[in-house]
């Protein structure tokens, strides 16, 4: 392709004063004004070494000043009499050899003024010629607003973004496009503009079957990062290619292969994981009319109808565009923020009005009912889609339905970096702040909990300028305040994960150690740990089940914690009959069942149930245990998580027959006896572990003296017992004839 000449001043630099553009004809062109003592007539310049324009050398003009149009003056923030630097430009020197000319422009279109818009459809390929002809050969750049007059009507051009190539050499395709307002580029024959509706949407555009659409939902400009979300690429790739990708093609191509647009997207996940915030943020990602947010509680009234028509109302705008405009219509989004506390699943409530029920059936009737709107889109988003309808969740409704799940490692960098942006560009943040480490100290954070941490860190380097002894008087240099790495660190001790590892709870289930006293804990740990790395790596399954069983007292619940403290998941929690001390026998069953549908949202879990009997309220006489309890629990052992979910289950209990009798064991893929200590060898390896006696004789004469009482070397005493009358003989007179006591006392023969 040829490339075109322009022509180039000689490079001078001046201090213009900015004045009012003499001409409508000079001002319409989108060049500006100055004498020709200055510079020349079609000469290039840039202002305060930013925003460059085509001269149009005119005696109205005084030497020393240049004449901008209103437009133009408003791009560059400049006011009537304000002194601005003004040089000579030369496009080649700037960009360089390969990349003078404009490949793609990509810009907004608008009407110039709002009380003349009009229903005319305009054509875009039209346009395109007027545009090039009227432009040619001028620098355009991203951020820049024209007057561009077209068939009568005057509109607002803003170009969003532009890719600037070298005609001869790149191939178009090739190179991105850039809304950097230095990525400055000519206009040429060749160039080719992509015009979208603005965001009033009052301009009406052909559609085309090789043009994108003008109505396009996706800005050109959208970058991730905008929004201020992190950790969601996939999702959003996700959401993108099901809900936006049919919008993004041009209407012709969509029409040809007989799509139907989406008209529903569900996001469900654990709290704060980002799902309000995408509709806070969605409006800047959108090419749309303003979107519709409503909390689910608002859209209910205590007025018999005003609930339906709460409903109505929100639709009622999309439905007189779509009557005026058909498939030309905007793009219009409603938003339902906790949208399981109205849709819940019809004859739920039991409330006797039929208000919930009737305002399910409304919201389907409008989404997909007899008279079909192609211009909505109704985002919902939940922390519990197992309660709303299932109507409501099938093809033509909630069709597009995207997890929104805890970040990993690489998203909770990502946010992290988001959310310090601000205090690293400051020299608020400390240098010795590792992002990668915190990161991976932070399991099972979700966004908002990693939100948290950081106002928590902040709080301990403000309290640094806190008089010690006062409560409110400041002292120190306030202007440096710095938060380094510790109080990151100390952040972290008082922040901790909704769903993550309740170490605390299982640090007390290991007070005393798990001694390795007996090949048979070392054959138990390896079952555990094979259990462990088949759930976390398998292609067949992703849950598996453990029961544990033996005495009380034998070390099951140690073993349990131990193990999965030591599997290094992220989700860790512990189920005892301890939690539900005074609920009632529902709130027990809802209990389980939520600790189960918590352990499903992080990738890795592992759940320790304790003591089974005591979980569903067994007792030798009287009511012998509770079926409700029981049968809830049951099904929570045999169901496997959702798809990209693992699971194990160790499971304790202490009456193994009872299990047996119940029909429980079949619920478990493994069952593992945990025996007392079962020999003086045992016991000995015990003293040595726990670094009982003064010498390896004295416990040899510990373990021969048991032999002498009890006549043989076998024994039948739990670890735990065991370990407690070490600890209690240590404070005695004599403590190796105080243990000789106390083990002959709780020998089960």
């Amino acid at each position: 392709m040829e490339k075109l000449p322009f022509r180039r001043s000689k490079p001078s630099q001046k201090t213009l004063i900015v004045k009012n553009s003499p001409d409508n004809e000079i001002a319409k062109s989108n060049c500006v004004a100055v004498n020709p003592q200055d510079f020349e007539d079609h000469s290039y310049i840039i202002c305060n070494g930013k925003y460059v324009f085509t001269c149009r050398a005119s005696t109205k003009m005084l030497p020393g000043s240049i004449g901008l149009s209103g437009n133009q003056r408003f791009w560059g923030r400049w006011s009537i009499e304000d002194p601005i630097t003004v040089s000579s430009y030369d496009q080649f020197a700037f960009n360089g050899k390969s990349g003078a000319y404009l490949g793609t422009l990509n810009v907004e279109v608008n009407f110039w003024n709002k009380n003349r818009a009009n229903n005319v459809q305009y054509d875009p390929d039209e346009m395109l010629e007027v545009f090039v002809t009227k432009f040619e050969n001028q620098v355009l750049q991203p951020t820049q607003i024209i007057l561009f007059e077209f068939k009568g009507s005057y509109f607002e051009i803003l170009i969003k973004s532009t890719q600037v190539v070298d005609l001869g050499e790149v191939l178009m395709s090739d190179v991105m496009t850039s809304s950097d307002i230095m990525n400055k580029g000519i206009v040429v024959r060749q160039t080719k503009v992509n015009f979208f509706k603005g965001s009033d949407g009052l301009v009406n555009l052909k559609a085309s079957s090789t043009r994108p659409n003008a109505d396009a939902i996706i800005r050109p400009d959208f970058k991730f990062e905008d929004m201020g979300i992190g950790g969601l690429d996939k999702e959003f790739t996700s959401i993108f290619r099901r809900a936006f990708a049919s919008r993004i093609f041009p209407p012709g191509l969509i029409e040809k292969l007989g799509i139907q647009h989406v008209k529903g997207m569900l996001l469900y996940g654990p709290p704060g994981t980002g799902k309000t915030l995408i509709a806070r943020q969605i409006g800047k990602m959108l090419n749309a009319k303003e979107p519709k947010i409503v909390n689910g509680p608002e859209i209910l009234s205590k007025y018999v109808g005003s609930s339906e028509e709460n409903i109505r109302n929100l639709f009622k705008d999309a439905e007189a565009e779509y009557k005026a405009k058909g498939d030309a219509s905007s793009l219009h989004i409603i938003i339902f923020d906790e949208l399981d506390s109205v849709f819940k699943q019809r004859g739920s409530r039991g409330d006797g009005t039929g208000v919930a029920d009737n305002v399910v059936n409304q919201l389907l009737a409008k989404m997909d009912g007899v008279d079909q709107l192609n211009n909505i889109l109704v985002i919902g988003m939940t922390n519990r889609r197992d309660l709303i309808d299932s109507a409501l969740l099938r093809p033509g409704r909630f069709e597009v339905q995207v997890e929104i799940h805890l970040p990993d490692e690489d998203g909770r960098k990502q946010i992290l970096d988001i959310k310090t942006k601000k205090m690293k560009g400051n020299g608020s943040l400390g240098k010795d702040v590792d992002i990668r480490k915190l990161a991976q100290l932070t399991k099972n954070f979700s966004g908002a909990e990693l939100e948290g941490l950081i106002n928590s860190a902040s709080s301990f380097a403000l309290n640094q300028h806190i008089k010690v002894g006062t409560v409110g008087e400041i002292t120190g240099d306030l202007e440096n305040t710095v938060i380094s790495m510790q109080c990151f660190l100390d952040a972290l001790e008082e922040v901790k994960p909704a769903f993550g590892v309740h170490e605390e709870d299982l640090q007390d289930c290991i007070k005393g150690g798990v001694l390795k006293y007996s090949p048979k804990i070392d054959n138990i740990i390896k079952r555990v740990e094979r259990a462990l790395v088949q759930t976390q790596n398998s292609e067949s399954f992703n849950f598996s089940s453990l029961l544990l069983y033996g005495p009380p007292g034998s070390g099951k619940t140690a073993l349990a914690a131990y193990l999965g403290l030591q599997s290094n998941f992220p989700f860790i929690r512990l189920v005892s009959a301890d939690e539900l001390i005074g609920m009632s026998e529902s709130a027990k069953v809802q209990f389980i069942d939520n600790t189960f549908r918590d352990a499903y949202k992080s990738p890795l879990n592992v759940l320790i149930v304790d003591d089974i009997e005591a979980l569903i309220d067994f007792v030798p006489i009287g009511p012998r245990f509770s079926p409700v309890i029981l049968r809830a629990l049951m099904s929570r052992l045999k169901k496997s998580p959702p798809e990209g979910h693992r699971l194990i289950v160790l499971a304790t209990s202490s009456n193994y027959e009872l299990l047996k009798s119940l029909d429980i064991l079949n619920c478990f893929n493994d069952e593992i006896p945990v025996n007392n200590l079962t020999n003086l060898s045992e016991l000995f390896s015990v003293m040595e572990l726990s670094k009982f006696g003064e010498s390896t004789a004295e416990r040899k004469m510990i373990v021969q003296k048991l032999g002498e009482v009890f006549g043989s070397q076998r024994i039948n005493i739990p670890i735990k017992k065991v370990l407690f009358n070490i600890d209690t003989a240590k404070f005695g007179f004599d403590p190796a004839d105080e243990l000789i006591q106390l083990m002959v006392e709780c020998n089960q023969p």
